[in-house]
Parts: structure tokens; sequence; C-alpha cells
């Protein structure tokens, strides 16, 4: 029986793979998190707590699990914390992943890790996995280290850069969707620019992916995404739309008028043509998935 580690159990993406694993019983699944406990722990998911930061605690516990299969989905993913918060940031997105690494050298575990469309710099796209990486962020570089740490070792690796993420979880963190959605329905402003763009991705079709690869056995870098780009002004009138809330509270900015701390690329749409090939990758469509996330946000994942 495959022994699969899923580190970050208790983050939006976490939680969605650990999900899809729950009742699958060709795998022995081992969640884990920086939490005491598990959002999960009603569906009595094996879960044990676990801060990658912590080197002597990531050897012990895959020296004592011995993992075929390491999912990581852990990272510091705020992009202007990361940029005023530099060693953190490092800590958090690349020295946890020379922690895994370290570790799971002797039982040759695959690692599958995800990354981001930020490792671009926004002036090239649409961007396929051949393209060359250039952050224009710190965030972007941390996310790059990490994904050059795991290139460079001699493990079975596959890298997942997933863009603009969103989808319904327990207690997880606002993402861009959520936020317009409570603005608009207090009667709040929404500044979006049609400068920045990139494919959203839902959680559930990200999962599905990850599981996809490592079924599989594919190894390397895959793009998983939505299918096609969007500027964040479109999309936030999109989401108005699915939701049935009123939209002239959206008003359109340019995105140096938005002052961030970090420099954002400015359009990272992706190509997921590879990921269709290799493993029948077909995610919603942006509307879709909206329409998606709307249905699952009226019934809490808990089964």
């Amino acid at each position: 029986m495959k022994r699969v580690l899923v580190c970050g159990s208790n983050g939006l993406l976490g939680q969605h793979i650990a999900h899809f694993l729950g009742d699958r019983t060709e795998y022995e699944v081992l969640n884990t998190g920086r939490q005491r406990s598990f959002v999960y722990d009603h569906l009595l998911f094996d879960y044990t707590q676990l801060d990658l930061t912590q080197r002597g605690d990531v050897r012990s516990l895959i020296s004592s699990y011995q993992p075929d299969v390491i999912i990581n989905t852990v990272a510091a993913i705020n992009v202007d914390w990361c940029e005023q918060n530099r060693d953190a940031a490092w800590n958090s997105n690349v020295t946890t992943v020379e922690h895994l690494l370290e570790a799971a050298r002797k039982k040759n575990s695959h690692i599958i890790h995800v990354s981001t469309d930020y490792v671009f710099d926004g002036k090239n796209g649409p961007y396929n996995e051949e393209h060359r990486p250039a952050p224009v962020n710190y965030y972007g570089k941390t996310k790059l280290a990490a994904e050059n740490v795991l290139r460079a070792s001699d493990l079975p690796v596959t890298i997942a850069r997933v863009s603009l993420l969103f989808g319904a979880g327990i207690g997880v963190k606002p993402n861009f969707v959520s936020k317009v959605v409570s603005s608009l329905r207090r009667g709040e402003a929404v500044h979006a620019t049609k400068d920045i763009g990139t494919n959203p991705t839902l959680a559930t079709d990200a999962a599905r992916a990850c599981v996809a690869m490592m079924e599989g056995g594919h190894h390397g870098i895959f793009h998983i995404s939505g299918p096609k780009g969007i500027n964040r002004f479109d999309y936030a009138h999109m989401t108005a739309n699915v939701f049935g809330l009123p939209t002239d509270t959206i008003k359109e900015v340019k995105a140096e008028d938005l002052n961030l701390p970090a420099v954002r690329p400015r359009w990272t749409e992706f190509s997921i043509e590879k990921a269709h090939n290799a493993f029948s990758y077909e995610p919603l469509s942006i509307r879709n998935a909206l329409e998606q996330y709307k249905r699952d946000l009226t019934q809490t994942v808990t089964n």
C-alpha cells in the first residue's frame, strides 16, 4: 500500500487533497499541518502536527512514516507580507523544502510541490513550462528558489505551478473572490485593475491534478490552472454576476494606483496543454468554477 504524506492539510488546497484521498483504500494517508487539530477531525482522517520549519521534527516524522509520496502545499503566500518579511518568507518557502528533501532522500520519496505563476514577470504570457522564470517580487523569488532546490535534487520531483487559487474550505484565508463578494455585500468599493491578469484556479481542480500526477507518476513541471486568463476588473464583474451582486461599486484603477508593497507581474496567463496531454487535465471554465464555488459555500465541505 502506497504511503502518502500531505503537508499543509489545513490550507485550502491541502483540505481538498485530503478530502479526495480520504476514502481511497489503496493509499495510507497521513495529513499534517502546523496546527494541533485538523479541520477534518470529525471524519477521522489520520493527522499529526508538523512544522516544516523544524528540521528535526521533519526528519523524525519522515523517518518513521516512510512516505512513498509527499505532497507539499505549505507556503507563505501573502505577497506583500513576503516583501516586508524576507527572512521569514525564505524560511517558510525555501527552508521548508530543503528540510523535506533532506529527510525524504533515504526513502527516495516522490515529492509533489505546489508553486506559483509569480515565478514569471508577466511580460510574455501565455506561459508554458518551457518559458524562463523571472520573478518581480520577493514571494516569486522564494518560490523559484524552492523550485531550483527541488530540480537540483536527485529525488523524483513534480512541480505544480498554480495560479490565483480560490475555493470553499473550513477556516481558510480570504481569496480574491471571497474578498470581492464580502465587499460588494457590504456596499463597499472594490478597486480592480485591467492591468493584472492570470488564470483563476478552483481548488478542486488543482487538488484533482495533484492526485492525478501522483497516481500517474508524472515528474517535471506542470502548469495547473483554469483554462484561460482574465484581468482582475473583469473577474470582479463576473464574480458579482454569478453571486447576484451589484457592480456599481467595482471601480477600475491602474495597477500602480493600488500602492502595494510588492510589485505584481502584469499578465501571467498559463498554457495548460502539457497537463491536458499528460493526464487529461480539464478544469472548469471561469464562470462554471465560480458557480461551483458558490454552491460549495452553501454546503460546507464536511463529507
